[in-house]
């Protein structure tokens, strides 16, 4: 609610720095400790108090704050680029109806390692446009960027309103059990189920973007192979495969599967050189443990048809395509957070949706055909968090798009206008006045005869117009 005139004044960042005490990193050398528990429940304490004095309410505040952010990302865009690559080489006549839009309160955004940045602050922008106080967990997978990003923020932004936290996954539902306003997670399945329970606990709400389907692409016989090819090639291996909105999978239908093979085998050879290990444009998988999993992943299933090669010192998994996937390859049970492309054959369109809809709902489906019948049916008859035809990922960049999973891949979703609803409370609001009470009066009791008759006329016109029904 908006604070009424006996709050306290709001004071700018300025006044809180003089007026407090304010604890703000200068150096970003300085090393980060993992936030622990008690230290997690201090902050949570500093900022609901921030939150209840009313201090993230005022729109010029936030834009002071929004600003502030967008500064950073300018004044420190080299130090960014060196962590990321550290890391992952109604109104009646009489009545007025409204809706006000106001902040949850305190949010507690958890952001996900393949794009430390983007999806931290993505959600903290629209957390923050809509006037709540946040703490901010980024993953301790990409530890330089979460590091900066620790380091930054409080020499930015408000030290009361807005916290990082450098906690790991083990201690999140710990967290969540502090009980915030709302939960916006973004991560693998399995975490994403714990801090859902964690969160049901205490019946906060939250949001989920999750990797738990995996994202099918369907390529027709009627298609530019070579388009298709291209950007399939640069979307399945960008960031070296880590990312929850690339191509897991290739449904390819029979006619063009050769055609398709060796148009992949020439992206790859023109984006990324004959060795990628060399390629500066080709990136490094983020730890030896997904290294393995992917390892292991591709060893046991169909056959290697471009790639293969491992070096594990470098944490380097050559760009791979295989053939002759099947449904119950490993590599099609679980996700895959690598340069690693299955291609699975299908006869027709309608087993390519039979195939899609027996599965969990992914976060994206792809589909590449010059028919535009196929895509209709592909995107009515099949069930996902987006959907994007004729090329990949770019519909998670579209900020006039909500962008979210459904399923299995999710709840809620976030971008542009959408992270602020999904940062705010829309609260119906009913302003009436009593000058018209001569005629609501027909609706308090004894209910004799002739208030009943006039009610009933009232009721008639309601037929009609929906202005008697409202007065009354």
């Amino acid at each position: 609610m908006i604070p009424d005139s006996t709050n306290p004044p709001l004071l700018g960042y300025s006044d809180v720095c003089q007026s407090t005490q304010v604890w703000v990193r200068d150096r970003l050398e300085e090393p980060c400790m993992k936030t622990h528990l008690l230290e997690c429940m201090e902050l949570l304490k500093r900022a609901r108090a921030a939150f209840q004095a009313g201090r993230a309410f005022d729109e010029s505040f936030r834009r002071v704050q929004l600003e502030a952010l967008v500064r950073m990302l300018v004044e420190h865009e080299c130090d960014f680029v060196d962590a990321l690559g550290r890391d992952l080489h109604k109104t009646t006549t009489l009545d007025e109806c409204l809706v006000v839009c106001e902040p949850l309160g305190v949010v507690l955004i958890v952001g996900a390692w393949c794009s430390p940045v983007q999806l931290c602050l993505v959600p903290m922008v629209g957390a923050i446009a809509a006037g709540n106080c946040v703490i901010l967990n980024p993953s301790e997978c990409s530890s330089h960027t979460s590091e900066l990003l620790h380091h930054l923020i409080p020499s930015y932004l408000d030290n009361e309103c807005y916290h990082v936290t450098l906690a790991g996954v083990n201690d999140l539902t710990e967290i969540v059990d502090l009980k915030f306003d709302h939960v916006f997670f973004t991560g693998n399945r399995e975490d994403g189920g714990r801090v859902a329970q964690a969160a049901a606990h205490t019946l906060t709400p939250v949001t989920l973007v999750l990797g738990g389907g995996k994202n099918p692409c369907y390529v027709d016989q009627q298609c530019d192979i070579t388009t298709t090819a291209r950007r399939i090639t640069w979307a399945r291996f960008h960031n070296a495969g880590q990312s929850m909105v690339a191509p897991d999978y290739v449904l390819c239908h029979a006619e063009a599967k050769a055609q398709l093979l060796q148009a992949l085998r020439c992206c790859l050879l023109q984006f990324y050189g004959s060795n990628p290990q060399e390629s500066r444009s080709f990136g490094r998988i983020v730890n030896l443990e997904n290294l393995h999993r992917t390892t292991d992943l591709l060893r046991r299933s169909g056959k290697v048809a471009v790639g293969g090669q491992v070096n594990e010192a470098d944490k380097y998994i050559a760009p791979t395509i295989l053939s002759d996937v099947i449904d119950s390859d490993p590599i099609m049970q679980q996700e895959v957070f690598g340069p690693v492309l299955p291609i699975l054959t299908v006869n027709s369109i309608d087993e390519a949706i039979s195939f899609i809809s027996r599965r969990e709902k992914p976060l994206c489906v792809y589909a590449y055909s010059s028919n535009s019948k196929v895509i209709s049916r592909l995107m009515s008859e099949t069930s996902s968090g987006s959907f994007c035809s004729n090329d990949s990922v770019l519909q998670s960049l579209m900020v006039v798009l909500p962008f979210g999973g459904v399923g299995a891949s999710g709840m809620g979703s976030y971008h542009g206008h959408y992270s602020f609803d999904t940062f705010s409370h829309r609260k119906s609001c009913l302003l009436r006045n009593t000058c018209i009470e001569c005629v609501t009066y027909l609706r308090y009791p004894p209910y004799e005869e002739h208030n009943l008759s006039l009610m009933t006329w009232a009721s008639s016109l309601s037929q009609k117009s929906q202005g008697w029904c409202q007065i009354l």
